[in-house]
């Protein structure tokens, strides 16, 4: 088994995402552990010395000014404590930190999320700052390699002092409490200690401090979260391409000159990778005349057997010349008939401004890895231990109290990731739509079905579906790092809310991962149309007789009209481009994902029931983002 080691400065994002999917080994680095030890034996040598210490000889947070006494007050009744027990008041501190803070709700976290918790709190401790015993922290160690899940809702994390709660769930399987899941079973903490062999921990000084107070939960959901995000930028870009070929759209707006003026770093990688997409496609930037535009099957549209069992006719409005007056220069470049494609240098602003949608939300995802690369090897509890701070005239220059347990950092990161997720999804959204309508997409059909006996409604409802997604991505894009509720009878007055924030973000990129299967679900149909119908007319053209091309060709004059030579020579000449044109086909990027989709889900030429389909699309994403 693969063995990742941690020593608190080293841990990225790509080896905890491989901890989190399990499957790895963690060992805790030697030198290390050296500084751990030294720290938890500084602080029982302070303990000794009967120095206050917050955490350790003190109450928490509004508790702070109580101090610990020599021996408990009931030990004073005549006869002594009717209720003895064992550990000291210090070891009950901890303990009771841990037992009386595991109150999350919800849905318990899923195990990836758990293993992520455990691998971040270890590698913080390993930077001998948090005074846990090296026993205390192999224990950790010892459920993630033993692959002891805890138990932890979801939530009940306000993101200061640290994910408290959910920490303490983490931390209280360890006392032989709470739940976890163990060779695929819940049980009881203490009985998942049994089945791996492991005795349960009794805490010392500070180390439930230590075990609780911290970023985790947030960063393991945020680490998570902004890995299957930044696989969802490519789908997202892998969709428009799909859908720009679909459209045999316009390149000029991915072209590296452009970008060279305005050269934000996420749109110019925006704009490569989707210059790279469409690499061979011999859509787009395709001549307008060359496009025919969908009509409704008949049985007299073809006449050979095989076009006779196409699911579409074709057709180009022929321009005459009393309507070209002004536009002499456009129809000496291009043949005087309107097919699928508008005559229009650019796109719509879903197609045209994809690298400035798809780049801004990079940009978003990459300033949110650096926050997250910091914090993944931070000391992020409370007080912070300093064992050998040179001249130090008192223990609060060596025990400090600070605020690294405070998300913000985490939690503003994760507000813009937040904000940016229904944007790459709304264009997504937008492109799907436009493929449907056929007012907008250049001459496919109406809800890309041939419908030619007027019963189907192809994938109508499909971008309902999506439509309903972006709503509830939308809705949820509120930060939530704006609201804070102080907590602790107000001795912590501000919070992050960041744990809130991150899992947010993580859930969100499960809808978005459902838009992008559906655009490109919709797109695949809409390419198939697009290329049969290109060469459905290549195909027509081939055969040499330019009289079946100008059957397709409405506003054709009379024969006795004055234009009718002319039509009939521009006839041949569209016949001639066409017949030597190449087969028309999308990019080879797009076209190795259009034979996946279609290895899942056929095309469909008449309405059937999609939720196979949908599902099928669905399940293909998901495995996009394990790597599968």
């Amino acid at each position: 088994m693969p063995t990742i080691r941690l020593d608190g400065h080293s841990l990225t994002r790509d080896q905890l995402v491989a901890i989190a999917h399990g499957g790895v080994r963690v060992e805790l680095d030697g030198d290390q552990l050296t500084r751990v030890q030294r720290a938890a034996d500084f602080l029982s040598d302070k303990v000794r010395c009967g120095e206050p210490i917050y955490g350790v000889t003190t109450g928490f947070g509004s508790n702070a000014d109580k101090l610990l006494g020599a021996h408990r007050a009931r030990d004073e009744l005549p006869g002594g404590n009717p209720q003895p027990r064992s550990e000291s008041l210090l070891e009950e501190l901890q303990h009771n930190l841990i037992i009386t803070h595991a109150v999350c709700v919800g849905e318990p976290f899923p195990a990836e999320v758990v293993r992520a918790m455990l691998a971040i709190r270890i590698n913080t401790l390993m930077r001998g700052h948090s005074g846990i015993r090296v026993t205390t922290l192999a224990a950790l160690a010892e459920l993630l390699n033993r692959d002891v899940i805890p138990l932890i809702p979801r939530k009940g994390s306000v993101g200061a002092s640290g994910d408290l709660a959910p920490l303490s769930h983490l931390a209280i399987v360890l006392l032989g409490g709470g739940e976890a899941w163990v060779g695929g079973e819940r049980v009881p903490g203490a009985q998942a200690l049994a089945h791996v062999g492991l005795a349960p921990v009794r805490l010392s000084f500070k180390e439930g401090l230590a075990l609780n107070n911290g970023t985790a939960q947030m960063l393991a959901t945020a680490v998570l979260a902004l890995d299957r995000l930044g696989k969802l930028l490519d789908s997202a870009d892998l969709a428009a391409a799909m859908t720009l070929d679909a459209f045999a759209g316009r390149s000029g707006a991915l072209r590296e000159e452009v970008h060279a003026l305005r050269p934000h770093p996420g749109q110019v990688a925006s704009a490569r990778h989707l210059r790279e997409l469409v690499a061979g496609s011999t859509l787009v930037d395709i001549a307008y005349h060359l496009v025919p535009r969908f009509r409704t099957w008949s049985a007299q549209a073809w006449s050979e057997p095989a076009q006779q069992a196409l699911g579409f006719d074709i057709c180009w409005d022929w321009v005459p010349p009393s309507q070209r007056h002004g536009r002499e220069a456009f129809y000496q470049r291009f043949q005087p008939f309107r097919g699928g494609k508008k005559h229009q240098p650019q796109d719509a602003y879903c197609l045209r401004c994809m690298p400035q949608v798809h780049g801004a939300v990079r940009d978003a995802h990459a300033q949110a890895c650096r926050i997250v690369d910091i914090e993944l090897n931070a000391v992020t509890d409370n007080p912070l231990i300093f064992p050998d701070a040179a001249d130090a005239r008192a223990i609060e220059e060596q025990v400090i109290s600070a605020g690294h347990f405070h998300g913000m950092p985490l939690a503003l990161a994760m507000s813009y990731v937040k904000a940016a997720i229904p944007v790459l999804a709304s264009i997504s959204e937008r492109r799907l739509n436009k493929l449907v309508d056929p007012a907008t997409n250049d001459g496919l059909p109406a809800f890309l079905i041939g419908n030619e006996d007027g019963t189907d409604s192809g994938f109508m409802i499909v971008q309902y579906t999506a439509a309903a997604l972006v709503n509830d991505l939308a809705t949820r894009a509120h930060p939530a790092s704006v609201y804070s509720v102080p907590t602790s009878a107000n001795a912590e007055d501000h919070v992050s809310m960041g744990a809130n924030e991150a899992r947010h973000v993580l859930e969100m990129t499960d809808d978005l991962a459902q838009v992008l299967a559906l655009e490109l679900y919709t797109a695949a149909q809409a390419l198939d149309y697009r290329q049969d119908m290109l060469n459905a007319a290549r195909a027509l053209a081939a055969r040499g007789d330019w009289r079946s091309l100008a059957a397709k060709v409405s506003n054709a004059p009379e024969s006795t009209h004055p234009d009718r030579a002319q039509f009939e020579a521009e006839v041949r000449a569209l016949a001639d481009a066409l017949a030597h044109a190449a087969d028309f086909h999308a990019g080879a990027a797009v076209r190795e994902a259009h034979a996946q989709i279609r290895a899942r889900v056929a095309f469909m030429a008449r309405d059937r029931a999609l939720d196979g389909d949908v599902r099928a699309m669905c399940d293909w994403m998901e495995e996009r983002l394990r790597g599968d």
